[in-house]
Formats: structure tokens, sequence, C-alpha cells
């Protein structure tokens, strides 16, 4: 019914005269169905409505949101093998070698601490108890076994395809699965998301990969790692250092330069400090130059030199070396180029708008994966929902990487959310920010007579803004599970005085939030003399 020419389609869609054709470019309509080019098929005739790369929390849960709104997903997974082999299931990082293995081995070694405070309380205990890692991580893994199981039953659950295939795109909605044979498979999709996290980095230096391992390797290692260096100074480093001390393993952390980069660095330093007295070594200003094999077995024996920042240089023999320096997205091998997808070429990560789009419409990224956002589990979950809802559900609710509680689970846990002490005092300046803060004494290691005047609390208020709590830091037994409620009312952007107001349990660590008085800028004696 055209009564101008010319009149134009772009793969079966009407564009309509030269009038039309300026003001969808103008629009952008023309550059979104111009993206449809090349051998990409038409809009309806994809394999998928969404093709989801990885399978760990966040992809997982995107995919089975997707699937409630009758959508056709697939999800692509694949664990490429450590340089000693170690692969595992389905679940991705945190359920098969990071929260759920670390939380439990940190459990064991407070397991050690308790059978130690419970003569006190007065348990029959033997003088010498014994601690078999064999078992221990016999138990872990099938622990992880049977949620592997269960996310492939959620996966057939919510009618979601499942392939064990390494995803690589290939063209224009194109993208390429090849499986651990080799058997390669082709998908379209009408859109995709990145969800394929990030693994351990190694140092580049002779025998890293020859003879290192990394916290992929660490949960499932078949043998005790014996005397043990940690090389990193990241919570994955201190966490791993902490339980290993923890099983009465002798443990050095070799630390480059400070702890906890990006935490805050008076919470990072007690960590460190409590470490310390509990038997953890630290060789500070130091990096590994080589590794090398003196004795094979397991765990052997190998010999390792380092060097300082001033140029000295050390060697010395350990069992193992667990290299925990930091972790590298997976975006390098997945054809993001061919897709045209940007990412930083120094870090690997992949820039995103508030909606987690990248700059080629119809591709996603969640997770580790993205430049600038926290790399917890619980936030990639969160941003995999919500974008489904809003691509499906016609949601227009938005992550929110604001205000974020975790928890580093050390020996001495550290719960965090909201601001750093360094980051208020450089977002407000140090005279609209003020400091409470406290020690405390856990009841329970009263009568043990343990470690009184480590735990520590702190809050960071804005003086200009009614004293609300721009940051919550606690170093305490179950830190996390008190973090978790006050990142709550923190969401609700809670005031000192509010605190105040609010009634203490007793006798519970928490309650230490509900009465700090004594300011860093007055100086005050915070040292604790009972519970």
């Amino acid at each position: 019914m055209g009564t101008t020419v010319p009149i134009v389609f772009v793969k079966q869609k009407p564009i309509g005269d030269y009038g039309n054709i300026l003001k969808a470019k103008t629009n952008g309509k023309l550059e979104k169905l111009l993206e449809i080019s090349g051998d990409a098929p038409a809009p309806d005739t994809y394999d998928f409505d969404l093709i989801v790369i990885g399978g760990g929390s966040g992809g997982l849960a995107a995919a089975k949101e997707a699937a409630k709104y009758d959508k056709k997903v697939l999800v692509l997974d694949y664990v490429t093998p450590t340089p000693l082999g170690t692969r595992w299931g389905l679940g991705g990082t945190c359920v098969n070698v990071g929260c759920i293995p670390k939380k439990l081995m940190h459990q064991t070694a407070l397991l050690g601490q308790a059978l130690q405070d419970s003569r006190k309380y007065g348990w029959k205990v033997d003088e010498r108890v014994n601690h078999d890692w064999e078992v221990m991580t016999e138990e872990v893994q099938n622990y992880i076994g049977s949620l592997n199981w269960n996310y492939r039953v959620a996966l057939l659950e919510n009618r979601v395809k499942y392939e064990n295939g390494f995803g690589v795109f290939v063209g224009p909605h194109r993208i390429k699965s090849t499986n651990k044979i080799g058997k390669e498979k082709s998908f379209t999709a009408e859109r995709f998301l990145i969800a394929t996290g990030e693994r351990p980095r190694y140092l580049g230096v002779p025998g890293d990969k020859e003879y290192c391992i990394t916290s992929d390797d660490l949960f499932s290692l078949p043998y005790c790692p014996g005397k043990t260096l940690v090389v990193g100074a990241s919570y994955v480093a201190l966490e791993c250092a902490g339980f290993l001390v923890g099983l009465g393993l002798d443990v050095t952390v070799m630390v480059r330069s400070v702890l906890l980069r990006g935490f805050d660095q008076q919470m990072a330093n007690r960590i460190g400090e409590y470490m310390e007295e509990h038997g953890v070594k630290f060789l500070k200003q130091f990096v590994p130059t080589k590794i090398e094999q003196i004795e094979e077995g397991i765990p052997g024996k190998l010999k390792v030199t380092a060097e300082s920042t001033d140029g000295c240089q050390i060697t010395e023999e350990y069992n193992t070396v667990l290299l925990a320096i930091g972790r590298d997205p997976c975006t390098r091998n997945i054809g993001l180029d061919i897709a045209g997808v940007k990412i930083n070429e120094k870090t690997g990560k992949i820039p995103v708008n508030d909606e987690e789009q990248t700059n080629v419409p119809y591709i996603y990224a969640i997770g580790d994966v993205l430049e600038g956002k926290l790399e917890l589990t619980p936030v990639a979950i969160q941003a995999g929902r919500l974008l489904a809802r809003r691509l499906y559900a016609g949601s227009t609710l938005k992550c929110d990487y604001d205000a974020v509680p975790t928890t580093v689970f050390t020996p001495l846990e550290y719960g965090a959310c909201g601001l750093s002490e360094e980051k208020a005092l450089l977002k407000y300046g140090e005279e609209n920010i003020e400091v409470y803060h406290s020690y405390f004494w856990p009841l329970e290691w009263t009568v043990p007579s343990r470690d009184n005047n480590k735990c520590y609390a702190k809050i960071i208020c804005n003086i200009k803004d009614n004293e609300r709590v721009l940051g919550f830091h606690v170093l305490g037994p179950n830190a996390g599970e008190m973090t978790q409620g006050f990142a709550a009312a923190m969401k609700c952007g809670i005031t000192k005085e509010q605190l105040d107001s609010t009634i203490g349990i007793h006798p519970v660590c928490a309650e230490v939030f509900t009465s700090l008085s004594v300011t860093k800028r007055s100086g005050g004696n915070i040292l604790q003399a009972g519970c």
C-alpha cells in the first residue's frame, strides 16, 4: 500500500520509504534490524530464546527464571581441567571450588577449636586429637556431588536444556558447543547471557603450573597438603591459610603488598594480626620467582625461591604451594570478538549498562565477568533473576550493586556492608565522617579465657545526613549471620540514633552495635574487661 519508492524491507521486516528509513535510523530501529545480518537466522527461526553460557549460580538462576515464562532456554557449561587435571560438575565455582567447600572446611577448623574449648566446659577429650584429611574431603565432595545432581534435576524440572559443552560465538546470534570428546554442535538464539565466571591466576614463573595448586584443586585434594605455602593476600588466600592452620598444618602466607586489597584496611590488618597469633606465618613483601620439585610423592616436596621488593632472595621447602593471587574472567576464548562484544583488554572484564547489557544489544552478561561490579555469588544470582524478569516478564527492577553485604571466613570472621573507612573519608571528607567502634568478648570465649579484645565492631556514619550508617564492619564469630540483618537495616537507611534505640539481645555479639558510644575522633578507651 506504499505510495512512494523505494519500499525497504530488512529480513522481512518492512521499514517503508525514504522518510521512514531516516526515522528508523534516528530512533535506532534500523541499527537493531541490521544486527541480524550475514548468516544469522530470521527472528522467528531461532533454536532458543535464550542461551546461557556458564552453569554457575548466576547463569542457572537466570535460565530457570526465563523458563518460568515459557521461554526456550539452553545452558552451556564446561569446566576446563586445571593444569593438574581437576574438574567438577554443574554449579560453577561457588558450589564446587568456592563458597561451599570453603565454608565446610572453615567449619572443620572451628570444630577443632571447639574441641580445645570443650575441656574448660567439662568435656573429657583426649589430649591428642587427630584430623583425617581424607575423611573430610570425601564427605565434602559427597555433599557437592549431591548439589551437582540437584542442579541437573532442577534444569529438567524447569524444562531447560543442558549441554556439557564449551560455547564459542561463531557469528551473529550463533554459537558452537564442543564437548569433552570434541563433538561439535551449533545453536542459534535471540539472546545470549555470558555468565562464565573466573578461574585462578598463575604466577607466570618456572614451575607454577607444573607443581602448584590453586583453590580449584585444594578442596578435592586426595591427600593432606602438609607444610603449605599460600601465595597471595586475597580473601581466598587468607581463608585457605586459616582453615589449614586450624587443621594443625604448618602454614606460611607470602604477601606481595597489603592484605585484602579493596576491603577496609584496619579490619584486614586486624585479621592478619589474629592469624599470626594463631599460628600462621607471614612473609611480607615477597613474591615467588621459581618453584622446583625436589621430591616426588603425595604431597612430595618443593623448593620455592622468592624475592623481596628490595631485591633480597630466599629459598624454603614446602610440601604444597597454593596460589591465590587473584582470578581472571573467562572471556578471552569464547569468540566475543566475533560477536562484536567489547571487553576491557587489560582485565578481560565486560563493560555493561545498568541493565547488564553489553555493547551488542542481544548479548548480556552477569557475575564475576562484569567490569566494576562485586564478585559475589548472591549478586550474580540476583542479577540473573532480575534480568530474566526484565526480558520476559515486563519488570523494570534492576540489580542494586550498592551496600551489598559479604563475609570473609578467616579464623576470625569478617563481615562488612557498605563503605570501608578509607572510601568513606575519600568520598565525604574526614570532617563529615564519624566512626563509632568497640572491642567485644563473646561470652562463649570467656570460660576458656581466650582472645579477649580481638573481636571488633565499627560503624561509619555520615554526620551531614543525620549520622546515617554508611559502613558496617565486624570481626567475630558468626560475622555473616550478624551482617545479614544489619545489611537489611542499611537498605532502609538506618541511622546511629535508630541503632541506639534498638534493644539488644543479651548475651550475643551483635548487641554491641546497639551500644556503641566511643568515637575514633575522641580517642576514648574501647578495651573490654568482661562480656
